[in-house]
């Protein structure tokens, strides 16, 4: 399926990740990485992307030798303010009210890692996604679905949280949290193709 015999690790226990991942063909495993992202540092939402994806990366990649290690971190950017997942219903329709009927950014970060030789790459990739306007009845039956607690943002835009974006400006992927497109453009520098078929 793809032009390499390398061990792939996806640094990280998301389905949406290991969904989208899957897609290419490409044969990985699934790992998951100890570390915590702190999404208070001091530093500009690009290069916070990065840095926490980079961190995820070199907490698996510490345990191989020789094999190309994928991590990637995502998070909402709405009006300075970086919006996480929310641990609390309280703390999702909070979000949620600020994003209603607004735009916002979600800005993914990922690295690659090649334990081999230890060259790494990291990039970040910003989405542009607008809300409709919602009634804060919408909102407060979304919360009780139980979707928005493991999100970022507090939405799904491949699950329920569909029926609230209007439109999106950028890679569709990059919102579910993995930019597919950008990451395989990336892995060609480690020389792994996914060919077209």
């Amino acid at each position: 399926m793809y032009k390499s015999h390398r061990t792939i690790i996806l640094a990280s226990t998301s389905p949406r990740r290991k969904e989208i991942l899957k897609k290419t063909g490409l044969k990985f495993k699934v790992v998951a990485t100890d570390y915590v992202e702190d999404l208070t540092l001091d530093l500009p939402p690009h290069k916070l992307a990065k840095f926490l994806s980079q961190e995820k990366a070199k907490a698996v990649a510490k345990r191989y030798t020789d094999a190309l290690i994928i991590a990637a971190d995502t998070f909402i950017v709405f009006q300075d303010r970086i919006f996480g997942k929310p641990n609390t219903d309280k703390e999702a329709m909070r979000m949620l009210k600020a994003l209603n009927g607004n735009s916002h950014s979600v800005i993914t970060g990922f690295t690659i890692i090649d334990t081999g030789c230890n060259k790494e790459l990291s990039e970040a990739v910003e989405t542009k996604v607008y809300f409709r306007k919602l009634t804060m009845d919408e909102i407060g039956a979304y919360v009780k679905s139980g979707e928005p607690l493991d999100k970022a943002g507090a939405y799904a835009i491949q699950g329920l949280g569909a029926v609230i974006v209007r439109k999106i400006e950028g890679d569709y992927f990059n919102v579910m949290g993995l930019p597919i497109c950008e990451l395989i453009q990336g892995l060609k520098k480690f020389g792994v193709t996914v060919p077209l078929r």
